[in-house]
């Protein structure tokens, strides 16, 4: 399976009128940098062109900036996929950052490691994944086809 034919978790989002309300204020709260480690992701919708918000929490690892979609490929996935770039606003390792970086999508072997550092800092979302916290790199890697995993690189210096 290619990393562009993602699937779904076995536990998928549920967009209901509480989660648009809570998403809402999850979005203001972001912008104000009151959630650790959450900043605010940018894409350029695919069919629209219109701009899409989406608080997400990055991963650091061995030198390296990660995105991970922990719902599956919802929009901002298509959307990253599509563009090739997103937009992080909010504040990185303590430093405000307003950056466009590319995005190159991860094979599940670099994933599973990534998966695994992810759940140690966003305990929200473990009930999308099948393998638990602190469980072995191999499980991470055996269902990275459900939480696609994207590298980043920063493009301007800003």
């Amino acid at each position: 399976m290619s990393a562009n034919q993602s699937r779904w978790p076995t536990n998928r989002l549920k967009m209901t009128i509480g989660r648009h309300i809570g998403n809402a204020v999850m979005d203001r709260l972001v912008s104000w940098n009151l959630v650790p480690r959450t900043v605010m992701l940018t894409t350029v919708g695919r069919r629209t062109g219109n701009k899409r918000r989406t608080p997400v929490t990055p991963v650091h690892r061995s030198g390296h900036l990660y995105l991970v979609a922990p719902y599956g490929p919802v929009g901002w996935v298509l959307n990253a996929r599509a563009a090739g770039t997103v937009r992080l606003t909010g504040k990185i390792d303590g430093q405000q950052t307003d950056a466009e970086y590319a995005v190159q999508e991860v094979a599940p072997q670099e994933a599973g490691p990534v998966l695994k550092d992810y759940l140690e800092v966003a305990g929200a979302v473990r009930s999308y994944f099948d393998a638990p916290k602190g469980a072995p790199v191999e499980e991470f890697v055996r269902e990275a086809h459900a939480h696609p995993v994207f590298e980043l690189t920063r493009l301007d210096a800003g």
